[in-house]
C-alpha cells in the first residue's frame, strides 16, 4: 500500500510539472544566463593568471564542471523549505499531515516526479551538448552509473538538509533568513559555484568532514575524472554518501517528531 501511495505522489508530481511547462522554459532561460555570467567571470579569472592551470583545472575543466553543477541543480533543488514554510504558515500542514503516509514521505515522492522530469528536460541535453562540444570530454563507462547513483543520494542528502530547516519553521514562523543562509552555506560548500579544487587545501579538508560536498561534489567527480576513480575509491564515496543520507534522514524524522508538539494554525 506505501509503495502505491509512492508511486501516486510521483506521478502526480510529473503531471504537475508537465503542466507547468512554461516554468521549465524560464528555468532554462535562467540557467544559460547564469552560464554566460559565469563564463565571462571565469574567462577573466584565468586571463588574470600566467598559468593554464589553476589548483589542477584548466578553464575548460572548470567550465564543463560548471555547467554540469548548474544543470544538476535543476533537479537537485526544490526550494523544499519554502513549501513547507508556506504550508504552516498557511495551515495546510494540518491536511497534509492527515495523508495517509508520513509527512517526510509525502514530500519527498511529491517532488520526485519534478525532479525526474527536470533530469530529463534539462540534465540530459546538457550532457549530450557538453559531451558533442567537447568530442568526448566525459568518459562514458560504469562511473555514469555510479553518477546516477550518486545523484540520487546527493537528492537525499539535500532533501534532509532542507526537511532539517523547514522543520524550523514550526518555531520561527518564517525561515526567509535562515533559508537563504542554508542556500548560500550548501551551494558554496558542496562546490557548486566554485569546484572543491579551488578552495585552499586546510578548508577543503575541513568541508569533507560534513555532508554538503556528497550533493554537488561527488557526483560531479564520477563525470569528470571518471577514469581515474577505481572501482573501490567509487564504492567508498558511494557508501560516505549513503551514510550520511541515513543518519541525516533519521536526525530529520526525530527533529521533526519532537517539533510536531508545536504545530499551531493562525487563524484556524
Amino acid at each position: 500500500m506505501r509503495i502505491k501511495s509512492w508511486i501516486a505522489l510521483t506521478r502526480v508530481s510529473i503531471m504537475d510539472f508537465m503542466q507547468f511547462r512554461l516554468s521549465a522554459f524560464v528555468m532554462l532561460i535562467g540557467n544559460i544566463i547564469y552560464l554566460i555570467v559565469i563564463y565571462n567571470l571565469w574567462k577573466a579569472i584565468y586571463a588574470s593568471v600566467d598559468n593554464a592551470t589553476i589548483n589542477g583545472m584548466s578553464f575548460n575543466d572548470t567550465m564543463i564542471y560548471l555547467v554540469l553543477a548548474s544543470a544538476q541543480f535543476t533537479f537537485m533543488e526544490a526550494y523544499l523549505v519554502w513549501m513547507m514554510s508556506r504550508s504552516i504558515q498557511s495551515g495546510k500542514i494540518v491536511l497534509d499531515l492527515l495523508k495517509p503516509v508520513p509527512y517526510s514521505q509525502y514530500l519527498l515522492f511529491g517532488l520526485e516526479g519534478g525532479n525526474i522530469c527536470a533530469f530529463v528536460v534539462t540534465f540530459i541535453p546538457t550532457f549530450i551538448i557538453v559531451e558533442i562540444i567537447t568530442g568526448g570530454y566525459i568518459h562514458i563507462g560504469i562511473n555514469i552509473l555510479f553518477y546516477l547513483v550518486a545523484a540520487t543520494l546527493g537528492m537525499l542528502i539535500n532533501f534532509a538538509i532542507d526537511f532539517f530547516v523547514g522543520t524550523i519553521c514550526l518555531y520561527t514562523q518564517s525561515t526567509w533568513g535562515i533559508n537563504i543562509m542554508k542556500e548560500v552555506v550548501v551551494l558554496f560548500l558542496s562546490g557548486a559555484t566554485v569546484p572543491l579544487a579551488f578552495f585552499p587545501e586546510t578548508l577543503r579538508k575541513i568541508v569533507m568532514f560534513f555532508p554538503f560536498h556528497a550533493i554537488y561534489n561527488t557526483p560531479l567527480t564520477f563525470l569528470t575524472k571518471g577514469p581515474e576513480l577505481s572501482l573501490a575509491e567509487s564504492f567508498i564515496m558511494v557508501g560516505e554518501q549513503a551514510a550520511w543520507a541515513i543518519v541525516l534522514i533519521i536526525l530529520g524524522k526525530i527533529f521533526w517528531k519532537l517539533s510536531e508538539r508545536v504545530i499551531t494554525v493562525n487563524g484556524g
